[in-house]
């Protein structure tokens, strides 16, 4: 099932709101085809109710299916449909409120309406209650004081949706009941004008759909400057439509013949997931003439020509360790929230100047957590760690520099008046962005978020890194091996650096060098990973299939990197999704992942481009460097000092194991004597 238009309609029971655009009004969205248009501001229904009869007639015209959805219930608690039309017929109640509705843009009749009802079901304190007119109303009670309702007081959708309004308050906040009354009418002279069919109580099988949604299910605050409910329509639009067509039928699959249901209820996750634009066919490509490209160059090509191929969601704190924040994060709360002493000892009001000074000390003390007793200026009071300063309280002095002396303190000055305490939002003020977009969630951030008030946050889905191992001469550790074949020391090594750079890492397992073979892990990669990372066929060989597969696809460049260990790096594209093709030789494979694919993937993961931090230290080895390539060499820190693996050999895997990290040589010839400055980039500024 597929919709070639979206359209989000926020309701409004109330009169006319003017001609600039408020909250608390009516606002719809459009999203046709995945392309977002600007929320329209709708003054009052008669405006929505002409607004909407003529997108119809476009998208009907175009030949283009629709999915509306209206922010209101469609259908009432079991039993209310039958009372007042004799049929359980949902859609027979649209009809009933049309026939008794009077609705004009400065009035309308839904509180007497509601008066009416209640006192023909034999009662005048329910099911319908809150007046918001001055003047009384028959049968409508102003409060539910006395509440009397012969049906259940939600449906079972308003059950399961945490926060959700009763349809049977008619005035004040969440008063869903009159949008109900006003917004159905409307609902069933656009079902007769156009062909609609209603959800749940009816097979989708019009052009256009109607669909009752409530966009607070998903969709909370509104960015800085924008009204609340155009975000919400806006946004709910983008959620729907992105979805595929199989997880819509799967969400539209509902049984709710008489109450109806709010659409994605029980999907929330799935809504609130954000998907990245994929990247193009050429990210990849090199400008033309190049043949080596120096290794700061190539970083460069890379950190321009990404960005995030993820979605986004919202998940508590608890579940946030490790994920990359996918929007700047504000602290909710102060820290401190009030001003509070930092020692153990006893507060009073103001400074005091040098010499003995003697203060009567009132009753009680304020540890953390009270709610302490004000007190007077020129008296004292005992105070613990973290309490609420007391009123009256601004300085407090040491327990250690104080002596007690029955009902008194003494003390000696000088103390500055504020000593020992800590000022309401001298750290973190309400407000202050405390994690911005793309930084990573460690430790510190939880306690920072935790502190301010946030216990939920907008992160990026992890990164899905498919590892695969390609040639036919590779074994698994622990097979058996004949003397022309290897162990595949490549895929556990990958597979451990993913997950310690923070992503998701997915075993795809090994192929031999068989072209069509390769061509069929990689489909159905695709459809599982963001990233696929191969070792071993990158070049330009007989068996080199990766470069070879991606070259047939169109999007594919050999990377010919001025950079030693490593071979030709083979960036491309299989099917929307980029692969970094890696040497086969572990210890070119490590070097390059560690200095190419890591940043490129924490960008594409949605995180900020990582530069490693290194430092310059003296060198304990003596080494002549020919000019044209950038070099790296396992090292290790001994006695202030950095020492190289004896073997620069790209085949001796046991240096990567012995090293701590890396020295860095640049593209220049070098001739470095003990004691002359190196840089070295430890391991874990690689962050293994």
């Amino acid at each position: 099932m597929a919709f070639d238009t979206v359209i989000m309609v926020d309701w409004s029971g109330g009169n006319d709101r003017g001609k600039k655009p408020a909250k608390d009004a009516i606002w719809a969205a459009v999203n046709r085809g995945g392309e977002a248009q600007e929320p329209v501001y709708l003054r009052n229904r008669q405006v929505a109710e002409a607004w909407l009869s003529d997108i119809f007639r476009v998208e009907l015209a175009a030949n283009r299916r629709v999915l509306a959805g209206f922010d209101f219930p469609f259908g009432y608690p079991q039993g209310f449909c039958s009372a007042v039309t004799g049929s359980d017929d949902p859609l027979a109640l649209w009809d009933w409120f049309e026939a008794r509705i009077e609705d004009a843009p400065a009035s309308n009749n839904r509180f007497d309406l509601a008066g009416k009802i209640n006192v023909a079901l034999g009662g005048s304190t329910g099911p319908f209650w809150a007046n918001g007119l001055q003047r009384d109303i028959a049968g409508l009670p102003r409060t539910k004081t006395r509440y009397e309702n012969p049906f259940p007081e939600r449906r079972e959708a308003e059950e399961q949706a945490k926060g959700a309004f009763t349809c049977w308050q008619m005035a004040g906040a969440g008063a869903v009941g009159s949008q109900v009354f006003m917004g159905l009418p409307v609902l069933s002279r656009l079902r007769r004008k156009f062909p609609v069919a209603v959800w749940p109580f009816a097979a989708l099988d019009a052009p256009i759909a109607f669909v009752e949604i409530w966009p607070s299910l998903t969709i909370k605050d509104a960015p800085a400057g924008m009204i609340k409910d155009a975000w919400q329509v806006a946004e709910a639009a983008r959620q729907v439509s992105a979805l595929s067509s199989e997880k819509l039928v799967e969400m539209l699959d509902v049984q709710a013949p008489e109450e109806g249901w709010i659409f994605g209820l029980g999907y929330e996750d799935v809504l609130m997931v954000r998907k990245a634009p994929p990247l193009r066919n050429d990210c990849f490509a090199l400008p033309p003439g190049v043949h080596w490209t120096p290794v700061d160059e190539a970083l460069a090509l890379l950190r321009d020509r990404l960005h995030p191929v993820t979605g986004t969601e919202h998940v508590a704190i608890a579940e946030a360790l490790g994920r990359i924040a996918a929007d700047d994060v504000t602290a909710n709360r102060a820290n401190p929230p009030t001003a509070n002493t930092a020692v153990d000892g006893y507060g009073f009001a103001g400074g005091w100047g040098p010499g003995a000074h003697e203060l009567p000390l009132v009753s009680g003390r304020a540890a953390a957590g009270d709610t302490p007793q004000a007190v007077a200026d020129g008296q004292a009071i005992r105070v613990l760690t973290g309490a609420v300063l007391p009123g009256g309280v601004d300085t407090v002095v040491l327990q250690e520099d104080v002596v007690l002396d029955g009902g008194k303190i003494r003390f000696s000055g000088p103390v500055k008046a504020g000593a020992n305490t800590r000022q309401a939002g001298e750290d973190v003020i309400k407000g202050q962005k405390i994690l911005a977009k793309g930084q990573r969630i460690n430790a510190p951030e939880l306690a920072l978020m935790a502190a301010t008030g946030v216990s939920n946050v907008p992160v990026r889905n992890r990164l899905k890194v498919g590892i695969l191992s390609t040639g036919s001469e590779l074994v698994n550790p622990g097979d058996p091996v004949k003397q022309s074949q290897i162990f595949d020391a490549n895929r556990p090594m990958l597979l451990a650096m993913i997950t310690q750079f923070g992503h998701q890492a997915v075993d795809l397992g090994k192929v031999p060098d068989n072209r069509e073979a390769l061509r069929a892990t990689l489909d159905q990669a695709a459809g599982e990973v963001d990233v696929i990372m191969t070792s071993g066929g990158a070049s330009a060989g007989d068996e080199d299939h990766v470069s070879a597969l991606l070259s047939q696809s169109g999007a594919m460049t050999l990377w010919r990197i001025a950079v030693k260990p490593g071979r030709p790096l083979a960036l491309g594209m299989w099917d929307g999704v980029p692969v970094f093709g890696l040497p086969g030789n572990p210890v070119a494979a490590m070097v390059c992942t560690l200095i190419f694919a890591r940043p490129a993937m924490a960008v594409l993961a949605g995180g900020d481009w990582s530069e490693p931090h290194g430092f310059d230290v003296p060198a304990a080895f003596e080494k002549r460097k020919k000019a044209g390539r950038r070099e790296y060499l396992r090292a290790r820190m001994r006695d202030g000092q950095v020492e190289v693996f004896g073997s620069e050999g790209s085949g001796r895997i046991s240096g990567l194991s012995w090293a701590e990290g890396l020295v860095d040589l640049p593209e220049q010839a070098l001739d470095i004597a003990p004691g002359d400055l190196v840089r070295f980039i430890p391991y874990a500024s690689f962050g293994i």
